[in-house]
């Protein structure tokens, strides 16, 4: 098994009941989460050596987290303690046709407000063979966006993997702003996260022509031509039915090929929330089992697809569990 370290900032989410407006809600589900956190669970649970590493309050919830994440065997030793506050989002849980909806309350949080490197890069990545980030991270102040770039630099000396996930998120900065940052950090990145979308509003590719058949293809391959440093993207395809019904696909280039998963078809869906990390958790266990990439892909996707059936932001499942969904399928698998 492999070694990685994930870093970004864990939140605490609080969710309705399905059928239930935020402001008629008098009660809320809790669970702690964030996109790098729950890649780092992921990892966990296949068996892999992982920390995380972030900044909490030093009180009780804070403790709360580090407890969180210790209770599904994530290393704990770079999670510093210090700042004002967790921060937190309230989630209107979708239903049919109606979406789900966020309303952040992030803003002045202990890891946001961090504007120095505060860990030793020597021991944060000593032994790893992967370092996970997100684009969530950059977005939350001026100061993150130098400090993605240093802890990319930090680990590349180490001779870590970077993994980076763009993750985009409107309400947390502008197209323009993701744009010209995710450009200067791509240039130290080995695996990315990053699909159509990304391709042509973040990362300057033009349309793909008509005649091409399968555009993703041509999107893989013209960032892949911007950024030869890269030699892993991966994304996914769904297919929104409704709120509790989805199709997905994963997709992956690789060794500058083009691999893609079966269609799962996932209804109901429980939970949304921390499928694409379930995902990214798979790519980045395949790439440190040194599977093959249609193993690879077909893992991470049945991964996703389980994520969505259990509450919470995080995966629950262990490898063998993921092992014998493929090996046995739902029932409910679009071939």
């Amino acid at each position: 098994m492999g070694k990685a370290i994930t870093l970004g900032e864990i939140m605490l989410r609080l969710s309705t009941d399905q059928g239930k407006r935020l402001e008629t809600s008098e009660t809320f589900h809790a669970h702690y989460g964030g996109g790098e956190a729950n890649v780092a669970i992921s990892l966990a649970n296949y068996g892999h050596e992982v920390g995380f590493a972030s900044k909490v309050p030093d009180h009780a919830i804070g403790k709360a987290v580090k407890k969180h994440l210790q209770s599904y065997g994530v290393d704990t030793t770079h999670l510093l303690f210090g700042g004002p506050r967790l921060g937190s989002y309230y989630m209107e849980t979708g239903v049919g046709e109606r979406a789900a909806s966020v309303i952040y309350d992030r803003a002045g949080s202990s890891f946001a407000l961090m504007e120095e490197d505060e860990w030793n890069g020597k021991q944060l990545f000593q032994g790893a063979e992967i370092f996970h980030i997100s684009g969530i991270t950059p977005a939350l102040s001026q100061a993150w966006r130098v400090l993605t770039k240093k802890l990319m630099q930090e680990a590349k000396k180490m001779g870590c993997l970077v993994s980076f996930d763009i993750n985009y998120r409107g309400k947390l900065w502008t197209p323009k702003e993701a744009s010209e940052t995710i450009q200067q950090l791509l240039p130290y990145v080995d695996i990315c996260s990053a699909g159509e979308l990304d391709a042509r509003y973040l990362l300057g590719i033009k349309d793909s022509p008509e005649e091409v058949e399968q555009p993703l293809i041509y999107y893989y391959q013209k960032m892949q031509e911007k950024y030869p440093n890269i030699n892993v993207f991966y994304s996914t395809k769904r297919k929104v039915h409704s709120a509790s019904d989805n199709e997905l696909q994963g997709t992956l280039w690789m060794d500058h090929g083009y691999f893609e998963s079966q269609v799962h078809e996932i209804t109901p869906i429980v939970d949304r929330v921390g499928g694409g990390d379930a995902f990214a958790g798979g790519v980045l266990h395949g790439i440190l089992e040194k599977n093959t990439p249609q193993e690879i892909i077909d893992f991470a996707t049945a991964a996703s697809a389980l994520k969505h059936t259990v509450h919470g932001d995080c995966n629950q499942f262990d490898q063998s569990e993921v092992a014998r969904f493929l090996a046995y399928g739902s029932g409910k698998i679009v071939r």
